[in-house]
């Protein structure tokens, strides 16, 4: 990619998290009385999420390197990537938006133009396919460990239908390929369906590639499939902690499991309400209603949603630091 690329997403990066401090709605010194009153297990939130994306490069870097590895395409390169595109779709209304550019952008040099587009598509579709899992498997974890009344259960009954639907979605679309069908969604789309009928006559051979590349790795590559599809989960277990450590911190009496179901079921709210950036307030919302489910203070919902606001806020930073680290000249 060329440095007048990694610039603009630099640049757009420092100008949302100006945006977000600026936006906060508390005042400074709560913030860090909130923070002294974590103390020592902020610098281990921190320090979780180094092994959180650890575990998603792992997942992302077996999808690349499913047919050899990419001469000069170290494991380490992709986990700067990897943290540097979700710090940009962390700042990115709607999500998911920001950082796949950059991706795409940064590995075309090593893969080329179809391998690296199919790639972050195939990991795009598998972070997301790995969060309707967890949601669906989180259902019989609640029904393991805590009463279920008429009202929980048809909410339960609810939440299973809407998994199983965004399960299938996905395996078929794992079967045909999604490029071509995400760029003929675009064609009813105002403002963009021009654009969108002209790139897919002109790209049509290119689109045919990514979607074959995009099936052969559920067909023909099935232990890179389910090993990516592990990872992702485990990612999800493993960001658990980071509640059970903040409301180990504010002398919360909760379990593992019960963290689970909290990450779970906010996670499920906040991606339902996804066009804000950092999903802003929805998070806050979901954590505040998963907590009180579990018969916990509401109060500590928001104080999670705070401490996982700055553990955010930290990772971004980072992230778009190191989009101008450690680059080759290699603008292929």
């Amino acid at each position: 990619m060329s440095n007048k690329f990694r610039n603009f997403f630099m640049a757009f990066g420092i100008a949302s998290i100006i945006i977000m401090l600026c936006t906060m709605d508390m005042d400074y010194t709560d913030i860090w009385r909130y923070l002294l009153k974590v103390g020592i297990y902020f610098p281990l939130i921190l320090g979780l999420w180094l092994v959180v994306y650890l575990v998603n490069t792992l997942s992302w870097y077996l999808i690349i390197t499913d047919e050899g590895k990419c001469e000069g395409l170290s494991f380490w390169r992709v986990y700067k990537l990897t943290v540097s595109g979700f710090a940009l779709n962390y700042t990115t209304p709607c999500g998911l938006m920001g950082g796949e550019p950059y991706r795409i952008m940064e590995l075309k040099p090593y893969t080329g133009v179809s391998k690296a587009t199919s790639s972050v598509i195939l990991y795009v579709m598998m972070h997301i396919f790995s969060h309707f899992w967890f949601w669906f498997l989180s259902i019989f974890l609640y029904i393991a460990f805590n009463p279920v009344g008429m009202s929980m259960g048809i909410l339960l009954a609810v939440i299973g239908c809407f998994c199983m639907l965004g399960i299938y979605f996905f395996s078929r679309g794992y079967k045909t390929g999604m490029a071509q069908k995400g760029i003929r969604l675009l064609t009813h789309i105002p403002f963009v369906k021009g654009w969108a009928r002209h790139f897919a006559d002109s790209k049509k051979d290119t689109l045919e590639q990514i979607d074959s590349q995009i099936a052969m790795l559920h067909r023909q590559h099935k232990r890179t499939f389910y090993s990516s599809l592990l990872f992702e989960l485990s990612a999800r277990v493993l960001q658990s902690f980071e509640i059970y450590l903040i409301l180990l911190a504010f002398n919360a009496d909760v379990s593992v499991v019960d963290s689970i179901l909290i990450l779970a079921f906010s996670s499920l709210f906040s991606n339902l309400i996804f066009f804000t950036p950092m999903q802003l307030g929805s998070r806050e919302g979901g954590l505040a209603l998963a907590v009180d489910g579990l018969h916990l203070t509401g109060a500590l919902g928001v104080y999670t949603g705070l401490i996982t606001r700055l553990r955010e806020l930290f990772w971004i930073a980072v992230g778009i630091l190191l989009i101008k680290i450690g680059n080759n000249n290699n603008n292929r």
